[in-house]
């Protein structure tokens, strides 16, 4: 237990200052115990010197101004000292204690009293600290256990002149020890959790190690780096909560964010986006007279798996409940033709942006090349653009060779296509302004390729995946036969 108090060598007394053990239960103007002596001559002008008053109130205002409560005693047993906490405990006020032998009747219960005295004046022959737990009377009549540590005071002879003892309420040492374990458990392997102290100034100071694995990092290499050396998006969205807390308070609730991690090596590592449920909870120090912010610890926990599935789960449901509506939508449509292009407006939403449709002038069980398309529609109809006409246009379009609608129709599946970031690619591709990102799906129907079925997204939206292949491929099933029957009515 940290007394506040820069203690000499011998851990009694601080250096300089001498206890004047032969003046035990005399009493100081403010009815305090402290009797020091504080000569600044060595020798024999050192025996005759006054005590210095200004050290004598230094030492005064040392003892008052402990967090630990603290009271002395001669070699007979005899109160010599007694500060403000020890008051505040048991509630005897200095000139209450000061000059009374031993704690016994008084502080201590007669049951207790030829124990508590043993220990506490056992400290003048033990080696080092004595640690403790004692149940204590309060002056209205209570018990209070304390803990107490007692150490031994020489005197000038370097006999023990007497004990000194430092103790504190058991239940706040309890709370300061679960404090201390809690943040070691926190900041330990075991933690699902991750953990992050950052400063005032928006770095992190201290940080568990699950926090360093999800940052792609070493607990000792993220400490003082801005926290836009770790993170590649989502680091706004961080550094405003941290601030917002550090200004206004904890937030009610745990928030989540969505964060692209950078990667330490400077590329070697594909980018990660993750989900993490973050509460943030603002420092402040106990020791400052009004709350000092310290900093703010972030605490987080990934939940991109479950946030994933559910974005998944709701993305399904949206699509089979558009596919629904769709095939009620096209039962009642007589045009077999009308029924693709219904078909392609029910997926767009939420899907892409465009549609494309374009039939081969003949189907082929087996398309060869080299394989020339035909445009017939495109939804939304209307839209301005390279190779945009209306339904039934039946146009050719000069794809060039390599064109994802052309490998499509080849490979009898799906292509992906995305961006190169120059500013001719849409138009190169024969596909409206603004496009970014295409998916081509080929249109098969009994056993032939009827042509393709292309979608596009702008750059508000993401790329194309393996899901989104599946349901272009589904909305793909329907359209072809929705255009064979049309080939078939129609002669």
């Amino acid at each position: 237990m940290s007394v506040g108090i820069d203690f000499a060598e011998d851990g009694v007394v601080p250096a300089g200052v001498e206890l004047n053990a032969g003046r035990a239960g005399h009493a100081d103007a403010a009815g305090r115990g402290y009797l020091v002596t504080a000569p600044h001559q060595s020798g024999p002008a050192r025996q005759g010197a006054a005590p210095d008053t200004d050290d004598h109130d230094l030492l005064a205002a040392l003892l008052d101004g402990m967090d630990a409560a603290l009271c002395a005693f001669d070699a007979d047993g005899t109160v010599t000292h007694w500060n403000r906490e020890a008051e505040r405990i048991l509630g005897w006020s200095a000139a209450e204690a000061v000059g009374r032998h031993g704690l016994t009747g008084w502080a201590v219960r007669e049951a207790d009293a030829q124990e508590v005295t043993a220990r506490l004046l056992g400290a003048m022959t033990a080696p080092g600290r004595q640690v403790d737990e004692f149940a204590l009377l309060t002056k209205d009549g209570g018990r209070v256990l304390v803990r107490v540590q007692s150490s031994a005071v020489p005197g000038a002879d370097g006999r023990p002149a007497g004990v000194y003892c430092a103790f504190s309420e058991v239940h706040t040492q309890i709370d300061l020890e679960r404090s201390v374990a809690l943040s070691e458990a926190l900041f330990g392997e075991a933690s699902a959790w991750g953990v992050v102290l950052v400063d005032a100034d928006l770095r992190p100071a201290l940080a568990n190690a699950h926090a360093a694995r999800a940052l792609r990092t070493s607990r000792t290499a993220l400490l003082g780096r801005p926290l836009g050396d770790l993170l590649e998006q989502g680091v706004e969205e961080l550094e405003g909560a941290i601030q917002h807390v550090l200004a206004a308070g904890t937030p009610p609730e745990p928030s989540e964010l969505w964060v692209t991690v950078r990667d330490p090596r400077g590329g070697t590592l594909p980018p990660e986006r993750r989900c993490w449920r973050s509460g943030f909870l603002r420092l402040a120090s106990p020791l400052a007279e009004e709350p000092v912010p310290l900093g703010v610890a972030w605490l987080f926990l990934d939940v991109t798996k479950t946030r994933l599935a559910e974005q998944e789960s709701a993305r399904l449901r949206f699509r089979g409940s558009q596919l629904h509506r769709a095939g009620r939508a096209v039962a009642e449509c007589e045009d077999p033709m009308e029924a693709a292009v219904l078909y392609m407006d029910f997926a767009l939403a939420g899907f892409a942006d465009h549609a494309l449709i374009d039939l081969l002038p003949e189907p082929e069980a087996a398309p060869e090349g080299p394989v020339r398309l035909v445009r017939a529609a495109t939804t939304p109809a209307g839209v301005p653009g390279p190779g945009a006409l209306p339904v039934g246009g039946g146009l050719p379009v000069a794809y060039r060779e390599g064109h994802p609608a052309l490998q499509a129709v080849e490979r009898c599946g799906s292509v992906r296509a995305a961006t190169d970031r120059s500013v001719s690619w849409a138009a190169d591709h024969k596909w409206p302004d603004g496009t970014r990102h295409g998916l081509a799906t080929a249109l098969r129907s009994r056993g032939r390729t009827m042509g393709a079925v292309t979608f596009l997204r702008g750059a508000s939206r993401r790329p194309f995946d393996r899901a989104d292949a599946a349901y272009a491929e589904d909305i793909a099933s329907r359209v072809a036969a929705a255009i064979d029957l049309a080939a078939a009515v129609g002669g």
